[in-house]
């Protein structure tokens, strides 16, 4: 795989998605975790007529808390960069929202969901548009400012998928181990900038400490930094499996009420992604357990410990890219996994447009007549309103396993 090194120059996939929302709303918000590229994003997508200033600078960061007005004050269009660092500075945006509506003047990043932040107690509702930028996908890492090809499957028939996969661009869809990309992860330094494994391990070691020593300070006291390091190592080891905090605590020494708020900021910081059962009932996906998986690969194996990815890392990425795909989209997708009470189990569902695809992950280069079984009994639950079910694998076998289940190589696809 040809890995370009300029970082500021490959576009992201939420590029367009910023520059609408900018034209149209007074503010923006973009947050994801810290070092996705979100300072970059934001110097190449406004002119030099903005202010920047970042809240990583105590000037800045003290200014905001004696006196935001200097920040947000004026008729300038202004870039505030890691606003959680002070949740007070947004009640100040909104006063001066207030005073005078006009578009893109507020462009704010930060490094936590913001929404999710009990500090938080303002949320610009109507004054804002807010996007997440996720870890680098794939396409982004190859230079093309994508995520897979999920839109153009949902726009094509059913019947058309396999002439679609098959006649991609050879450069852009070419074959790579999955193995190796699930070692780098998406964040872009050691995704792009760092080839040896020894380097990668000495940036993702020094951006956890960084994590838990300060970043995690912002959002939480927290005293017994290794025991939530513990608790990390713990949900790595258990990606794609059912998120237990009973379990959690007992394998890691931790009451439960102290595992499940741990669990909340990881997932306020973006590290952790809690994925949702799918059910035509929506209240009842509030209800069922969802499943754990991370935000970045790379840093979930170096917390793990493991070295060697496994299927779950497999699952990992392809949920990943359908993050970053659903995340920049308009309109809005969701995103859930189906498991019967007798354990039949698909691991992704779309619903989008008021279909449903089905996707199965296997870490097989041969897919069988059997990885096609659940989701066919998805298909038979859900009849018209379910597309053809969508097994990828690692293989090069592009063909249909059933009358309805296309298998796919992942790289095809992602």
């Amino acid at each position: 795989m040809t890995i370009i090194h300029d970082m500021k120059t490959l576009p992201r996939l939420v590029g367009a998605a910023l520059a609408e929302r900018l034209r149209v709303m007074p503010a923006v918000v973009v947050t994801g975790a810290r070092q996705t590229g979100k300072s970059t994003l934001a110097e190449a997508l406004v002119s030099g007529e903005r202010r920047y200033r970042s809240l990583d600078d105590f000037e800045v960061l003290d200014a905001a808390r004696r006196d935001p007005e200097v920040l947000v004050g004026g008729r300038d269009a202004v870039t505030l960069d890691e606003v959680q660092r002070e949740p007070s500075l947004l009640m100040a945006v909104k006063r001066a929202i207030d005073r005078g509506r006009v578009p893109g003047r507020f462009l704010l990043t930060g490094s936590a969901n913001l929404l999710l932040m009990r500090q938080v107690s303002e949320s610009l509702a109507g004054r804002a548009s807010y996007l997440t930028l996720w870890p680098m996908t794939r396409g982004e890492q190859r230079g093309f400012g994508r995520a897979g090809r999920w839109e153009e499957l949902l726009a094509t028939p059913d019947a058309g998928w396999r002439d679609l996969l098959a006649t991609g661009d050879a450069r852009d869809h070419a074959a790579e181990d999955w193995r190796e990309l699930a070692r780098r992860g998406g964040f872009p330094t050691p995704a792009l900038a760092l080839d040896k494994a020894a380097e990668r391990s000495i940036w993702f070691d020094g951006y956890v400490r960084t994590y838990l020593e300060r970043d995690l300070q912002d959002l939480a006291s927290i005293s017994a930094l290794p025991d939530f390091r513990r608790l990390m190592r713990a949900a790595c080891l258990r990606l794609g499996q059912l998120v237990n905090q009973t379990e959690l605590g007992r394998d890691t020494a931790l009451p439960q009420p102290t595992v499940h708020r741990w669990l909340n900021l990881l997932e306020t910081s973006y590290l952790l992604v809690r994925l949702p059962a799918y059910a035509v009932n929506r209240t009842k996906r509030l209800i069922k357990s969802a499943k754990l998986y991370w935000g970045d690969t790379g840093v979930a194996l170096h917390l793990a410990g493991t070295g060697e990815p496994e299927g779950a890392h497999l699952e990992n990425l392809v949920l990943h890219d359908l993050l970053a795909w659903r995340d920049a989209r308009l309109e809005r997708a969701e995103l859930g996994y189906w498991r019967t009470a007798i354990g039949e189990e698909v691991d992704f569902v779309i619903e989008a447009g008021g279909r449903l695809l089905p996707i199965e992950v296997k870490a097989s280069a041969r897919p069988r007549l059997a990885d096609a079984a659940h989701l066919r009994t998805f298909r038979a639950e859900y009849g018209r309103k379910a597309h053809a079910g969508l097994l990828l694998h690692t293989g090069n076998t592009l063909e249909w396993l059933t009358p309805d289940v296309l298998a796919a190589p992942w790289w095809k696809v992602l």
